[in-house]
Parts: C-alpha cells; structure tokens; sequence
C-alpha cells in the first residue's frame, strides 16, 4: 500500500511539473474559494473559520517547513487533497460543524489548477 501511494504522488507530481503551463489559475481559485479556504482561509494561512475546529488544528501552509516540503515535492497539494493522509479528518469536521459540501468529481485539471493556484499565493508571502 505504501508503495502504491509513493507510486501515484510521484505520477502525480511528474504530470504536473509538465503541465503546470496548461493549469488555470481561475478554476484553482475557485475551487481553493469554494472547497479549501473554510478551513485554511483566504491567506492559507490556516485561519479560515474551521481552521481550530479541527483535530489537529488546520495548518498554516506559508510556513518554511511546507514551503520545502512543497519544493521538494510539488505535488504535495494534490496528494493532500486525492490521498487524505489524515484520514477522514476533512469530512467530520465538515459534517461535526454542519458544513454541506456537495460532492465533488475531481479531474486532473482541476487538481493541476488547485496545485498552481495555492503554489502561486505560497510563494507571494
């Protein structure tokens, strides 16, 4: 199992270091607007209005160490939001603070873009 997810997060990051020219930088704002910023906030600083009432708390994603982590790994992002290391961290805090979010058939497009637009305003502050 290890091995697979290694597997798909280095797929992962090699197909987006080749078409990072092709991501759309609206649809990953809106998507991050619509999905990601009730818990990491506008900033992704980790302050959006969940970000505390999660266990553990959401993390800031500006800091240095996921600054490097995300240079080092590009795709890190994208296997945040496909592989759920935390498990189903993200869907009961949603469901425990009455949060409805419709489901959602992620493409790779839309993950390409996500990825680009939260590495954009990372790398601004």
């Amino acid at each position: 199992m290890k091995i697979k997810i290694i597997f798909i997060v280095l797929l992962g990051c090699l197909y987006l270091q080749k078409s990072m020219s092709f991501a759309n930088a609206g649809n990953g704002r809106n998507l991050y607007s619509a999905r990601c910023a009730m818990c990491h906030g506008a900033d992704i600083r980790g302050t959006g209005p969940l970000a505390n009432k999660s266990q553990p708390p959401t993390p800031d994603l500006t800091t240095a160490a996921f600054r490097k982590r995300l240079n080092d790994y590009p795709g890190v992002i994208v296997a945040s939001v496909v592989l759920r290391p935390n498990g189903d961290l993200i869907p009961r805090t949603l469901q425990e603070n009455g949060v409805k979010l419709p489901p959602y058939a992620w493409t790779a497009r839309d993950l390409r873009d996500l990825n680009e637009y939260m590495t954009g305003v990372i790398s601004k502050q």
